[in-house]
């Protein structure tokens, strides 16, 4: 019998949901769980367990698919000489161009562990200093859209930092986008902590950036990365998790910053569960809100997605902005 660990669970839920809504095809599906698995025979075992009929599940025998080649679209847009292109398909008005007038970017790259990570730092012009926030990006890895949440930070006046945390993979946009989910599982989620740990103390050590005033931000995957890391990170402020799978429960005493849980009241997987981690938190002295915010879907924040709402990505962007005030 196939055991999946939280984050395979997480991601092959997340995909069946997908494809049982028509927004992913059956060979997409199929693709994304092989590349997690490792193998077809636990592909069709881990579909199985998910609820896939037995017409849905693929032959054991069937081959391993074979990585395609990259495509551009995790790029970012206007690096060929259209600094000012909006990220393709932003729907929020809240969207920041590459290019904006007042701020910073660039492609930066800090040493984890011997290991050379890379990431997108946005922040304001000038030397002033201000707070730092790190960005962990969804099982897309970093894509344009994480670019544009952080310059949206840097428009609030944070150092915005999204990691790549496919960097030893040779970074998200020279990957299969269907094999970028499986390559961050099997990295292991203490791996993604370590690079954020490094990515803190890059980060604080900068002269643009207040000693000590950083803040954790992150997405679906990234919000269950951000979760881990509140139990591991010393010298985190505050965090905001974008529906991510929560740490156990046992761990709740163990939380260091002062966090923010952002549900969808349509996302059942993950919020059927933030009760429970509501009473573990209550019982804890540590500083927290949830929040559920109502009629939208897994993934409501995200501009480039179908399942993007406007008004309850722009409350719950604010509440964190709020949030990120009074803990950074």
């Amino acid at each position: 019998m196939v055991q999946l660990e939280k984050f395979e669970k997480y991601l092959i839920e997340e995909f069946y949901d997908d494809y049982r809504s028509g927004e992913m095809s059956h060979k997409t599906f199929t693709r994304r769980v092989a590349f997690i698995m490792g193998s077809m025979t636990a592909a069709a075992a881990a579909m199985t367990l998910v609820g896939c009929t037995p017409e849905e599940v693929p032959a054991t025998t069937d081959p391993m698919p074979t990585p395609s080649p990259a495509t551009s679209s995790a790029s970012e847009p206007g690096s060929a000489g259209t600094a000012t292109m909006a990220v393709p398909n932003a729907k929020s008005p809240l969207s920041v161009p590459e290019g904006a007038a007042g701020l910073m970017t660039a492609t930066v790259k800090f040493d984890s562990n011997g290991t050379e990570i890379s990431a997108y730092l946005a922040r304001p012009e000038g030397s002033q200093k201000g707070p730092g926030v790190l960005i962990c990006h969804e099982n897309r890895g970093l894509t344009p859209h994480i670019h544009d949440v952080a310059r949206r930070f840097a428009k609030e006046g944070y150092a915005a930092l999204a990691l790549d945390l496919l960097s030893r993979e040779g970074g998200t946009a020279n990957m299969d986008p269907d094999a970028v989910p499986g390559a961050l599982t099997q990295a292991g989620a203490q791996r993604h902590v370590g690079d954020f740990k490094a990515a803190f103390e890059y980060l604080n050590g900068q002269d643009f950036v207040e000693d000590g005033r950083i803040a954790m931000i992150g997405f679906c995957f990234g919000g269950g990365i951000t979760w881990q890391a509140s139990t591991d990170i010393q010298g985190l402020k505050a965090t905001s998790a974008f529906y991510g799978p929560a740490p156990d429960l046992a761990k709740a005493p163990t939380i260091k910053p002062a966090v923010f849980g952002v549900y969808a009241e349509n996302d059942a997987r993950i919020t059927g569960a933030m009760p429970q981690f509501q009473e573990a938190l209550d019982k804890t002295s540590v500083k927290h809100q949830l929040k559920v915010y109502p009629g939208v879907d897994h993934a409501f924040h995200n501009d480039t997605s179908e399942r993007y709402v406007e008004a309850q990505a722009t409350a719950a962007w604010n509440d964190t902005l709020a949030w990120f005030k009074d803990n950074v």
